[in-house]
């Protein structure tokens, strides 16, 4: 074997030699390299590589604490779900709100002391009676307003429109009672109806209709002047169908004959005046079909579920009723679903029977009711039962 030449370099065999030697080292330390990748800590040799693994998964580590190899599934940290608390944080508030809301409402009604108990009083009978009053008070009204709405500019309160209302299981009865009724009133002899309301207010009132109709009232309502105006703006105006064309100066109201939509003046002219053949008859009729109409309206989904009219709607009714001191919001609730029952068809409109026309010194000229009728047809609300069709009148 010759070992090297004569000028010093190596000899082809020594030349072959350290090739061999040199790719032997090469296998051994990457065979070293191989082994620390796959079974030692990589930290422990200089050569390992520090993102050994799988580098798509970002260098995860499996459950033997190597690399993650695409088996084992990676851990997660779990989230706790918030929905449930966000959803209940909303409930509460909306609780809120709405507790809170109704609470201030009630706040906002007017109440006075109306049905007491006296002697002889009517006993609790079935069902649910109301009675509703519009007076001409002009509190809240400035004079511009008065002048605008032709109320005139007397002090005080007086009343031209009341009704009775019930429903129960007889059905939804809504009953005017004409103003110029001539009936006893305690303290004052006989006189006109509105009388008992000039004398003694809602209580004289109340305590007059029910000795008359032997019907117990368990809630009462009255709104006047500014309240009515201010409740018809606040829905949009009522549609109401004119018979014939009405101009009436005195009430400031000058309509076309037909279907329209009536502004908080106009309806307010349009319950008030008496210029029709039969006067206040006529007119009583005028402020069923009114206040119909308006519940109607007040209740469509339209009002309730429009922010922009059911607000203004709540403020001006809570703020303008004046209800009995045992009476709440939720009764007048009840009260206008009861009204709007009646507008849809569902229930019976009438005026108590009339039986004659009379005048005396201090009532002037009054009407009387058809006893036998009247009779019949109170005695179907005090035992919750339907009002025969031959008492029912316009």
């Amino acid at each position: 074997m010759v070992y090297g030449t004569t000028d010093g370099r190596p000899s082809a065999g020594q030349a072959e030699e350290g090739d061999r030697v040199a790719r032997s080292r090469d296998r051994s330390v990457r065979a070293e390299h191989h082994h620390a990748a796959y079974g030692r800590e990589a930290y422990d040799d200089p050569y390992a590589d520090p993102h050994a693994g799988d580098q798509l998964a970002g260098h995860r580590v499996g459950k033997g604490g190597g690399a993650y190899d695409g088996y084992d599934a990676p851990p997660r940290r779990r989230r706790r779900k918030r929905w449930p608390r966000v959803l209940g944080a909303v409930v509460v508030v909306l609780l809120l709100i709405v507790v809170g809301g109704y609470f201030y409402l009630d706040s906002r009604l007017k109440r006075e002391s109306v049905l007491v108990d006296y002697p002889g009083r009517a006993g609790d009978t079935p069902g649910t009676n109301w009675l509703i009053v519009g007076s001409d008070s002009r509190e809240g009204l400035s004079k511009a307003d008065q002048r605008r709405l032709r109320t005139g500019f007397a002090s005080g309160r007086r009343t031209d429109s009341m009704m009775l209302l019930h429903y129960g299981s007889g059905g939804t009865s809504l009953i005017s009672l004409p103003r110029d009724s001539y009936l006893p009133i305690q303290g004052h002899g006989s006189n006109k109806l509105n009388a008992a309301f000039a004398y003694g207010g809602p209580k004289l009132l109340a305590q007059t209709v029910e000795k008359a109709t032997g019907v117990h009232i368990d809630h009462y309502a009255e709104i006047g002047f500014n309240g009515f105006v201010g409740v018809v703006d606040a829905v949009g105006g009522v549609d109401i169908c004119v018979k014939d064309a009405i101009n009436d100066p005195k009430a400031g109201l000058n309509l076309k004959a037909g279907c329209q939509t009536l502004n908080g003046g106009q309806a307010l002219g349009y319950v008030r005046t008496r210029k029709f053949a039969r006067a206040d008859l006529e007119r009583v009729e005028h402020q069923r079909q009114f206040f119909a109409a308006l519940m109607k309206k007040a209740t469509s989904p339209g009002t309730l579920f429009n922010p922009f009219r059911g607000v203004p709607l709540a403020l001006n009714s809570t703020s303008n009723f004046l209800v009995d001191d045992g009476d709440h919001l939720y009764d007048l609730v009840r009260m206008m679903w009861a009204m709007k029952g009646v507008s849809g068809g569902g229930g019976v409109t009438t005026t108590v029977p009339i039986g004659g026309t009379g005048s005396s010194a201090a009532a002037g000229s009054y009407i009387t009711w058809d006893r036998s009728k009247a009779s019949r047809l109170f005695d179907a609300l005090k035992q919750d039962q339907k009002i025969p069709e031959d008492v029912i009148t316009k």
